[in-house]
């Protein structure tokens, strides 16, 4: 996660939350009146109810705004909090980035009462779904092989869990990896890809190749034409998954 002191630098200004994914976790957190955000970030998506914020990167912290709740610097693997701490513990993409996911999971089991939501994403469906790492970056596909989990194996891990699609809005205002999958020229811009962090960790080197090709589809009109049933489409499935374990 210290990756995050660089990877993270952009992100006060290309993730901001989008309200309507906010809606979706803040009905997930229920009526939990005390709330630990591990892996925090910037705060996106944090509700009123938010207690403590629990983030490793001290470049993520410093670009929290100031209303937003108190964070401390520490791990998912080693949570600074007795047992049983709050009502609810959430965990939004950033599973995939802990050491040692079977230890992180079993702390937010340690610290929440009652609920537990954890957003992830099935890359089985991402791969197969979204045109960008299916089409054109095959590479960033195979780079989240290795650091995907199987939405199967965090339900076991949770100790049982309800799943919830998480369809993204044509015009998301949170940047994560296909936020922008009817907005295709946006991969084309460094500081969205900065915020992207399977983009941004792979390096463009890495996947120049096929950002040429996007670059060129894009001028001639032939991702319009492959593609002209997404513009037709307001919201998509690929394969972002809310998880919601109760105690």
């Amino acid at each position: 996660m210290v990756a995050y002191d660089s990877l993270g630098a952009t992100y006060a200004r290309t993730r901001r939350p989008d309200p309507r994914i906010a809606r979706q976790i803040h009905a997930a957190l229920g009526d939990a009146t005390d709330v630990i955000n591990v892996g925090a970030g910037t705060g996106s998506y944090e509700p009123p109810q938010t207690a403590l914020a629990i983030e490793p990167s001290q470049v993520m912290i410093d670009q929290r705004p100031p209303e937003s709740a108190p964070a401390v610097r520490a791990v998912a693997e080693q949570l600074p909090l007795r047992d049983d701490a709050a009502d609810a513990a959430m965990a939004l993409l950033t599973v995939h980035h802990w050491a040692d996911l079977a230890t992180g999971i079993g702390e937010l089991r340690r610290v929440a009462r009652r609920r537990i939501v954890v957003l992830t994403w099935d890359q089985r469906v991402f791969r197969e779904r979204f045109w960008l790492v299916r089409d054109y970056l095959p590479e960033a596909a195979a780079f989240d092989d290795t650091r995907a989990t199987p939405t199967d194996q965090l339900v076991d891990l949770l100790g049982g869990a309800r799943q919830e699609p998480v369809r993204v809005p044509h015009d998301c205002v949170d940047g994560f990896g296909a936020a922008y999958w009817r907005r295709p020229s946006a991969y084309l811009d460094p500081q969205v890809r900065a915020g992207i962090s399977m983009l941004a960790q792979l390096g463009d080197d890495a996947i120049e190749h096929g950002l040429a090709r996007l670059a060129e589809d894009l001028a001639t009109g032939r991702w319009h034409t492959r593609h002209a049933e997404l513009l037709t489409l307001d919201t998509i499935d690929v394969g972002y998954r809310l998880l919601v374990a109760d105690h």
